[in-house]
């Protein structure tokens, strides 16, 4: 049986890699599902990258509820960049489509959560993500999507992977829930007063967390 590949460790060698070599301020175009999750990424990275956050989530069913995640992305990065350590921040708003989302989901309404209907909607976020990073020059792109325990790192990576050799940008290999990052993603919600959501935004994960609870 092949073993597992370990995209942490991988993530750490081409680290050290740039360290070493005196290659960091790259350009890392950076899909953000929230401010929560982007948190403890973009503490870790941005030593090390030029990070253009991407807020595109066409999943988010109720544009309330768009509205207060995009406005608490934008305080954190704003607040990450007052402290002026690591490399300034920038943030590029996506459009907000979720209508896009509810074509993708069609006959897809009853799969669980973690099933084929959140890989296709990881797949929706990422090729925007990939088609800008290429236009933009970007050297990597990446997305925040696998510090949550719910969400799948190998099949996003296998997702980003595929569309790296597609539109032939690099594709930054990652699970951010490694090395307590889910934790201090936490830590730094409750430190910068965060708004955090018990569900992914889509209004399928809203019901399932209702039937839950």
């Amino acid at each position: 049986m092949e073993n597992a590949r370990n995209f942490q460790k991988e993530l750490d060698k081409l680290l050290d890699g740039m360290v070493k070599n005196q290659e960091a301020g790259k350009r890392l175009f950076l899909h953000s599902c929230c401010a929560p999750c982007s948190s403890y990424v973009l503490e870790y990275l941005r030593t090390y990258f030029r990070i253009t956050v991407f807020y595109y989530n066409p999943n988010i069913s109720f544009e309330t509820e768009y509205q207060k995640r995009v406005a608490e992305q934008k305080r954190l990065i704003d607040a990450y960049n007052a402290q002026e350590t690591g490399y300034p921040i920038d943030i590029v708003e996506g459009d907000y489509e979720p209508q896009r989302f509810y074509d993708m989901a069609k006959g897809l309404e009853d799969c669980p959560e973690g099933g084929e209907r959140c890989f296709l909607c990881y797949e929706l976020r990422l090729r925007r993500t990939a088609e800008l990073a290429k236009a933009g020059g970007y050297d990597y792109f990446c997305t925040t999507l696998s510090i949550s325990p719910l969400k799948n790192a190998k099949k996003l990576n296998e997702i980003g992977e595929r569309l790296a050799d597609e539109y032939q940008v690099p594709w930054l290999a990652s699970d951010f829930k490694k090395k307590n990052g889910y934790k201090r993603s936490i830590e730094l919600s409750a430190q910068h007063q965060l708004y955090r959501q018990d569900y992914c935004g889509c209004v399928f994960s809203k019901q399932e967390r209702e039937r839950a609870k």
